[in-house]
């Protein structure tokens, strides 16, 4: 097997087809690429395979690049597009048919599924292209496309990094495609045209693409006999499919995989980035590993073959622990987007789903802009900052903060007010307690424990009715802290609110 080092600075890849939002596999596979580039001094390309036009859009184009910027894995060459590439194909195509590696086929779909209908019924199930038109000698006109002549003995090997020497019999790969009957190449030949184009070294991609690669080589052969030349062919690692909790391969339909809505759900680029490494490699047994531990310990050959599961509450954990171990200032300023979006700026919720239209979250904060106050949430960043596994939780967490009148949640308070005898009597004396007490965070826990003690409760269930009253929720940051910074007119304000509705009429 070829060592994965070379004599000579790497060069590698990521080929996206922008036909969707960028998939995490795709990420995956971008980091892996990534990594091993920076680890060797080597040279990251990103090569936009967009001959699609039916499926192509600018904007996933512009995903692609905005998420791979988050992520901090800026190409250091491209945006190359496949499309503009023409004369390349071009060259190799007409190199090949000179060659006599491509022939003209004039066969429908319909004559192919027919043929293989009657060599079933005659029992030989051999599915696929059956060589009809391989020596008719047709020529290249009327909109026919060309196929490539495979040899009908012998053996193709792929030579993987991770899954070693994979053997493939000839006989079992059809004489393909590579050029549609209007000209233009497919992906198979397109592909190995632009990494020969390249200098491509180190081909890493997904597992899906393993079937192709025989085909690339072949091509790749032939093309270097076709044009008297002797390049290498590059070194390929395919990696494992990425699965759900059913172990089933992730789907844009079912599953959360759009590196897009994780932005927008606020997860941190450098947790995100280190959860996509140990998708399929280990760097040891510490998970939580710095960037420059990745690059200095990730090692393709160590790749596992298994296929790597995606566990969202895996990444949930460790994006809240990058996010606790972020310094004061950083939190708050990586918060901005979710609580005081700024003109010209990215801000979240942006973003929306393709298919449901939706955003990943709400589109900017669910308070006016000219009521958040930056001191105030300076004040509470550090209690908010230990609560939250994304930065789009944030805004849940101070919202009662900014908002001149908070939605009381009715669940809250049907279950700590509204059927609760006592919860009056402990609304009514926090009234006439808070009004003289000292107001800072201790003082208030003290004189709410006494309240809830006159009253036969533990503190717990003494604070609850002040904190729906107060946020209008049953769960927050913790209540003396938020009291503290909300102040005391506007906490005595909203618990006469509280105790005005309790009393009004049903």
């Amino acid at each position: 097997m070829t060592d994965p080092t070379t004599d000579v600075a790497p060069r590698v890849r990521f080929a996206p087809s922008p036909t969707g939002y960028f998939h995490v596999g795709g990420a995956r596979t971008a980091l892996f690429n990534w990594l091993f580039a920076r680890q060797h001094d080597g040279t990251f390309v990103l090569r936009v395979e967009d001959t699609d036009e039916e499926r192509n859009r600018t904007e996933w184009t512009d995903g692609i690049i905005a998420a791979l910027d988050w992520l901090g894995m800026a190409p250091d060459e491209g945006p190359y597009f496949q499309s503009a590439q023409g004369e390349a194909h071009a060259a190799a195509i007409e190199a090949l048919w000179e060659s006599g590696a491509l022939y003209a086929c004039a066969c429908t779909r319909a004559e192919i599924d027919e043929r293989t209908r009657l060599r079933a019924a005659a029992g030989d199930p051999t599915p696929g292209y059956d060589g009809h038109c391989r020596d008719l000698g047709l020529d290249r006109g009327e909109g026919r496309a060309l196929r490539f002549r495979t040899p009908d003995e012998g053996s193709t090997t792929v030579s993987d990094l991770i899954r070693g020497e994979v053997e493939f019999p000839n006989r079992a790969t059809e004489d393909f495609i590579c050029v549609k009957g209007n000209g233009k190449p497919l992906f198979a030949l397109a592909n190995v045209v632009d990494d020969r184009s390249m200098a491509i070294s180190h081909v890493f991609r997904g597992e899906e693409h393993l079937p192709n690669t025989p085909k690339q080589i072949m091509l790749w052969q032939a093309l270097n006999e076709a044009t008297s030349s002797d390049l290498a062919l590059p070194v390929f690692a395919h990696l494992p499919l990425l699965v759900n909790e059913q172990g089933k391969k992730l789907s844009k339909r079912r599953d959360p995989v759009a590196v897009e809505m994780y932005r927008e759900q606020g997860y941190l680029p450098a947790a995100f980035r280190n959860y996509l490494a140990l998708l399929g490699w280990s760097p040891g047994e510490e998970e939580i590993v710095p960037l420059t531990t990745l690059i200095e310990r990730f090692r393709i050959q160590d790749v596992q073959r298994s296929p790597a599961f995606f566990d969202v509450r895996k990444l949930n954990h460790m994006d809240g622990v990058y996010i606790r171990d972020l310094p004061a200032g950083a939190f708050i300023a990586l918060c901005q987007p979710w609580v005081s979006p700024q003109p010209g700026e990215w801000v979240a919720g942006i973003w929306h789903d393709p298919d449901s239209g939706t955003a990943a979250v709400a589109e900017g904060p669910p308070w006016p802009a000219d009521r958040f106050d930056p001191a105030v949430f300076a004040r509470m960043a550090e209690v908010v900052q230990e609560r939250v596994s994304t930065l789009a939780e944030v805004p849940a967490l101070v919202d009662f903060l900014f908002l001149a009148d908070p939605p009381i949640d009715p669940e809250s308070w049907q279950k700590a007010i509204g059927r609760d005898d006592v919860a009056p009597a402990i609304l009514t004396d926090a009234l006439d307690a808070y009004a003289t007490c000292a107001w800072t965070r201790d003082s208030l826990h003290e004189v709410t424990a006494e309240i809830g003690q006159a009253h036969g409760r533990a503190l717990g269930k003494a604070q609850a009715p002040i904190r729906v009253a107060v946020t209008g929720k049953r769960v927050g940051p913790p209540l003396f802290e938020s009291l503290e910074v909300l102040g005391r007119d506007e906490t005595r304000r909203r618990i006469g609110a509280a105790l005005e509705r309790l009393a009004a009429p049903t």
